[in-house]
């Protein structure tokens, strides 16, 4: 509960469950359930079908937002009961709620609602190639570029980045061409001149490695999987990760190894892969190994 003094000398609270009044048909008990930490909540109707899923630091501020808010009156409307997980911190949370609302598909969730294809931008020899998840294990593939929903939108991406850094679009595959032979972009003075041997097969390829830098998919740095480890107000928890791949969670490093040696193969998901690729790869994060054999001391309790 947080209070102020106003200018009349008046003490104010500001506790959010005392603004506002309660939607009559939200059994009050389950709004008074709500912790003040981190996790995620779930809005369900009158079958108990999630219509609605969430994540915070705070869940019990951020539910409470949800109920202030006009614009989702309707979603209000069908809601019939508020649940929720505690999870050890931000990123825990993060992970839980990609992953339910993939299993659920909320009706109001529709950022990650739909589980999508995705392609990326490879080079395979000379030349960038459009390359898909279904066929290609991305978080264990190196030369990856960029995560797309569609080959279109790799090509537009590839497309411009070819006019920006001044490539040649027969090099890189976005014009048919023949060798000697300048490309479109070359006639108009924006290519290198790569295609008409004015600048070498080795400078071209080291440019367009430049400009496609930015985009680098990292793969899966570590040779298994890990447990992240976060706690918040006396809750230690790992959340269990291999591949970018979200597998669960775990209270202690025993029982994670054994639950990841029960699940199939991780495969690359792209959501995961953007919640965690920059503070795992900046060492943000406690890391777990979860391989079977592990140097002395590394094992927590």
């Amino acid at each position: 509960m947080h209070t102020h003094v106003t200018s009349v000398g008046l003490l104010v609270c500001t506790d959010p469950a005392l603004n506002f009044s309660y939607p009559d048909h939200i059994p009050r008990a389950c709004l008074d359930a709500l912790p003040p930490q981190p996790g995620i909540y779930i809005f369900r109707d009158e079958a108990g079908i999630p219509v609605y899923i969430g994540k915070s630091v705070n869940i019990r501020h951020r539910v409470l937002s949800h109920l202030r808010t006009a614009g989702e009156a309707q979603m209000l409307a069908r809601t019939r009961h508020i649940d929720h997980e505690r999870t050890g911190g931000e990123i825990g949370a993060l992970l839980r709620e990609a992953q339910l609302i993939k299993q659920h598909q909320p009706v109001f969730n529709v950022k990650l609602r739909r589980t999508r294809e995705m392609c990326s931008i490879r080079i395979d020899g000379s030349s960038p190639q459009v390359v898909f998840a279904r066929e290609l294990d991305f978080g264990r593939t190196e030369g990856l570029f960029g995560l797309f929903q569609t080959p279109k939108a790799a090509q537009e991406t590839l497309r411009e980045l070819a006019q920006s850094a001044g490539l040649c679009a027969v090099l890189t595959g976005l014009e048919k061409g023949t060798p000697g032979r300048p490309c479109f972009a070359r006639q108009i003075k924006r290519c290198h001149g790569a295609c008409t041997g004015e600048e070498s097969p080795a400078a071209h390829a080291a440019r367009m490695l430049a400009a496609l830098a930015p985009l680098k998919v990292a793969p899966w740095p570590y040779p298994g999987p890990i447990a992240i480890v976060e706690k918040s107000d006396g809750l230690r928890q790992r959340a269990l990760v291999d591949n970018w791949c979200y597998l669960g969670t775990s209270t202690s490093l025993g029982k994670g190894r054994a639950a990841v040696k029960a699940k199939a193969p991780a495969r690359f998901d792209v959501d995961v892969y953007r919640i965690l690729a920059k503070p795992l790869l900046r060492g943000e994060l406690t890391v777990e190994s979860l391989q079977a054999a592990c140097s002395p001391g590394a094992e927590s309790k």
